[in-house]
């Protein structure tokens, strides 16, 4: 009997903030996507890893070599700022790209696995992309992506960060992009290790996305996304009863929102490809699944 596949789950956030996403969502980060990532793939076992954290005792590369997959969460850190919660979790994804475990970034995921092939992110220019990313489109690069099979050729996704990579490593191949980073989808190659990241969040249901907003109403009145924050709420509100009820055509055509975020199998479509073509081949070929 072939054993279940096993997975990393890296929480990008520090206490603070994982604290404040499992009050208002009553899952950290990293718990959210293990739910995820058990749903797409019933049967794995997750594991998750806290590298923002002093002390955490982290996997080196020999440790991660028994995982058949790792995952890297968003986070309300930024990159640039490297204190230790931050170069902590640059030097784990140096050792996980010499591991060769595949993996997959969402949102800050991505900017570490920039980050620690030699890339560069800074904060983006065009400001803040918060509750969707739109009109998603692939470069000639991604059309025949296994990391974008099945999305059409322009899409939308839950999507929220201020920073974006700015400079890919150099061995990187843009997948795809839209008005407001030039890097929403890319595959790195580092030290013989493939590495799948983006800018969105495949893995962000409509209610987590509405319990990450609640918290941020003054960022949504301070940076013009609304005018008071009772309105910020009411987006909330309209959010969670889209999750609640996909159907609802009202609040699908107020927000401009179709079945690439409304359906969950959809929505979730690159964490499936993830699978699919990197997680399950590698551990075939190793004997593991």
């Amino acid at each position: 009997m072939t054993r279940p596949l096993r997975i990393l789950i890296i929480e990008g956030n520090a206490k603070a903030a994982r604290e404040a996403h499992k009050k208002t969502y009553g899952e950290t980060s990293a718990e959210s996507y293990a739910t995820v990532v058990q749903s797409v793939e019933p049967g794995v076992i997750t594991d998750i890893a806290l590298p923002a954290d002093e002390g955490s005792n982290l996997p080196d590369a020999s440790g991660l070599e028994s995982y058949d997959g790792v995952f890297l969460t968003g986070s309300a850190l930024n990159i640039y700022d490297l204190q230790p919660a931050v170069t902590r979790q640059i030097e784990l994804m140096r050792a996980i790209y010499q591991s060769k475990a595949p993996t997959f970034g969402s949102c800050w995921g991505i900017q570490v696995g920039a980050v620690a092939a030699g890339g560069d992110v800074r904060r983006n220019e065009r400001g803040r992309e918060v509750g969707f990313a739109r009109r998603l489109t692939r470069t000639d690069a991604g059309v025949n992506h296994p990391l974008l099979e099945g999305r059409p050729a322009v899409w939308d996704a839950p999507a929220i960060h201020v920073d974006e990579v700015t400079r890919p490593p150099g061995d990187a191949t843009t997948l795809a992009f839209n008005s407001i980073s030039a890097i929403q989808a890319a595959e790195f190659i580092h030290e013989g290790s493939t590495f799948w990241g983006v800018q969105y969040h495949p893995e962000f249901s409509l209610r987590e996305m509405a319990a990450i907003l609640r918290r941020r109403t003054h960022i949504l009145v301070a940076e013009g996304f609304s005018q008071r924050e009772d309105q910020a709420r009411d987006v909330c509100d309209d959010l969670d009863a889209l999750h609640d009820d996909p159907a609802r055509t009202d609040l699908a055509w107020l927000y401009g929102l179709d079945d690439q975020v409304l359906d969950a199998h959809k929505r979730t479509t690159e964490i499936r490809n993830f699978f699919k073509h990197r997680v399950k081949p590698i551990a075939s070929a190793r004997g593991r699944a």
